[in-house]
């Protein structure tokens, strides 16, 4: 992998996060203030309440796990123009 092919890719997972936290924001701006007017509970809570938290963390997990099946990738971080074995303090 090249180093342009790395700093696309290192570009294309910083925009890709940004969205997913647009999404998450508005996700809890829904689940909070959209469902204020639901008189719902759930343990006794009101279901704004239950959504805007854990609705919200479990959301924020199922967005990890798309960005890591679909935008994330292994490469290697080492830079491609140093050789093998050599001694970089030289």
């Amino acid at each position: 992998m090249t180093e342009w092919e790395k700093y696309q890719q290192i570009r294309r997972e910083a925009v890709f996060t940004g969205l997913a936290l647009l999404v998450l924001i508005l996700f809890w701006c829904w689940a909070g203030f959209g469902l204020a007017s639901v008189e719902t509970e759930i343990f006794g809570l009101p279901l704004w309440a239950v959504t805007s938290s854990i609705g919200v963390w479990l959301f924020a997990i199922v967005l990890v796990k798309i960005l890591l099946k679909f935008v994330f990738r292994d490469m290697p971080l080492e830079d491609s123009q140093v050789e093998k074995g050599a001694d970089i303090h030289e």
